[in-house]
């Protein structure tokens, strides 16, 4: 492949305009001997550019920062990054459309329109002959990485750990941590508990440092409304993360996850929310930039987001010497019949991730690299950054520098800087769970690291529970078991398929729909329902339910259930 068509033809397209972007020898130390990496001794050869779409990369990374200069030393490899601008959902297609693709692409869900356009090359054989690395860290899982049935070929590598634990989580909803001192740090376990928490902070805290306090803030005004509005519906009715499904884990039934009563019964608490005042009326209005400022400030006493979200705004806080107004995870529910699913185990999913393109001039390159990725020694770079600038060896073990450790607090540009976590996912990883050859944890997310890392305020709250981390007050990870399908918004679906046509359609709709029901007058709001599930079902809902009914039993077939 001729890479500077390939840029050429995206960079002419005007809906694409896709932008340039963005081991241990057993002592603790990092070792450049057997790395598996398609140039160990690159620093005395030409480095080769391998250029690499990423279909959930949100801002450019030239691929320049430490972490990312280290990778190139130690493989020869650097990368040139592409990325969908502006949350362009045709960069794939468009892909296709002209038949020029980068070495390596992460397609995410438009895997098999890529397969079935021949712009991806099966693996298997590569693996088999020269995957020494891949094949042991997949171990018995590899098979999760075939495509389907009909065609069970490995497209790909990448995404998600192989090794797990769960010792953090955002919870359902996130409550200030001064509103749980102000009222003797309370159990919270349902939505009935939260919002009188709230309420009873705004009545003796109108004002925080001289503004307003919001009670709870969301963003509905992009994307995130799945993520703060739509997602907390599912987890407060005890749901896991099927993205805008559900699967009846008895039966395989896989079904639109706002035709649930649940989910009407979620979004009537934010309706009633809304009603007495305590949702910020922005929250469908706002865009991410004054929603983090608005969390930055401190006056917003709860949200329904991810960590990895707010990190900014939670560094910013750190940075002011706020530390009781970050925000704790609650597991609450629609009532205390529902269990939170926060700290469940989906086990080793292995639907997407990073493949090869069938026009790549370097396909041997970018394979090893992949490869290379999958060694003790890349795992620990991405995990914890270069020896002597992030992190010491101290009686064998890696020790964070406490330098360091501050910037990674209160930087919210600390993995852009560093490169510290930027290349874990979608790449090859061992998963947070795993130990290198010497017994450590091969990522910095032990229980003493986040014990380390808690503020005085967190420390206070944490020890007013009896506990030592936010997750020992949600249930036990081995209680939950481990789903058999995997997780609903992982599968890959046929290129032929309606689902997706179908849901994006219902999606769309779905999300003006539920947003005018929320800040509708409560007597409008189950006309405005009912009109909803009616338009859902006009559209074809059920026939999408169908097919994705079935794609969970072959899903369940595939792997072995």
């Amino acid at each position: 492949m001729k890479k500077n068509v390939w840029t050429k033809s995206l960079l002419l397209s005007s809906t694409l305009l896709l932008a340039a972007c963005a081991g241990s020898d057993g002592t603790g130390n990092d070792s450049q001997a057997e790395t598996g990496g398609s140039n160990s001794e690159a620093g005395t050869e030409e480095v080769k550019t391998l250029t690499f779409f990423s279909a959930d990369l949100q801002t450019d990374d030239p691929f320049s920062n430490p972490v990312a200069q280290e990778i190139t030393k130690r493989t020869g490899v650097k990368l040139e990054i592409s990325h969908p601008v502006g949350g362009d959902e045709q960069a794939i297609p468009l892909m296709i459309a002209s038949g020029d693709y980068p070495d390596m692409i992460f397609g995410k869900g438009d895997l098999n329109k890529l397969i079935d356009a021949g712009a991806v090359i099966p693996l298997d054989e590569m693996i088999k002959e020269k995957g020494d690395n891949l094949k042991a860290m997949y171990g018995d899982q590899l098979d999760r990485l075939r495509n389907s049935l009909d065609d069970p070929q490995i497209y790909h590598v990448g995404t998600g750990g192989v090794t797990n634990r769960y010792l953090t989580t955002s919870g359902t909803l996130q409550i200030a941590l001064d509103v749980l001192k102000d009222q003797g740090y309370p159990e919270i376990k349902t939505l009935e508990d939260y919002e009188n928490a709230i309420k009873t902070y705004v009545e003796k805290n109108p004002q925080i440092d001289g503004q307003d306090t919001i009670g709870l803030s969301l963003l509905g005004s992009d994307w995130r409304w799945l993520i703060t509005v739509g997602n907390p519906a599912g987890f407060a009715a005890g749901m896991q993360d099927d993205g805008q499904w559900h699967v009846d884990e008895e039966t395989g039934e896989t079904v639109y996850k706002f035709m649930l009563p649940e989910f009407k019964e979620y979004f009537q608490w934010l309706n009633h929310m809304n009603d007495i005042g305590l949702l910020d009326p922005e929250s469908f209005t706002q865009t991410y930039d004054t929603y983090i400022a608005k969390l930055s400030s401190g006056r917003v006493l709860g949200t329904a987001d991810q960590d990895w979200d707010v990190l900014s705004a939670v560094a910013v806080l750190k940075q002011e010497g706020k530390d009781n107004r970050l925000w704790a995870p609650l597991p609450v529910t629609l009532g205390e019949e529902y269990i939170s699913q926060s700290t469940r185990d989906y086990g080793f999913t292995g639907t997407t991730g990073i493949s090869i393109s069938s026009t790549s001039e370097d396909q041997e390159e970018a394979f090893e690299f992949l490869d290379w990725f999958a060694t003790e020694e890349a795992q620990i770079l991405v995990n914890w950054g270069v020896e002597g600038e992030n992190y010491t060896i101290e009686e064998g073990l890696r020790v964070q520098t406490e330098e360091d450790r501050q910037n990674a607090q209160t930087n919210p540009d600390y993995s852009a800087q560093t490169g510290i976590g930027n290349y874990i996912y979608p790449f090859p990883q061992w998963g947070n769970g795993a130990v290198d050859s010497n017994g450590q944890s091969i990522s910095r997310s032990t229980k003493e690291d986040i014990m380390i890392n808690y503020t005085e305020a967190e420390k206070e709250a944490l020890e007013a529970y009896g506990v030592d981390l936010w997750v020992e007050t949600f249930p036990e990870t081995e209680s939950l078991g481990i789903p058999k399908h995997g997780r609903a918004y992982e599968y890959v679906l046929p290129s032929n398929s309606d689902v997706a046509i179908t849901q994006q359609k219902a999606d769309d709709y779905t999300t003006q729909k539920i947003t005018e029901a929320i800040l509708a007058d409560p007597a409008d709001f189950d006309g405005i329902w009912e009109e909803m599930i009616s338009e859902l079902e006009a559209m074809g809902i059920k026939d999408a339910e169908a097919e994705m009914t079935e794609l969970t039993e072959k899903r369940l077939e595939l792997w072995g259930n």
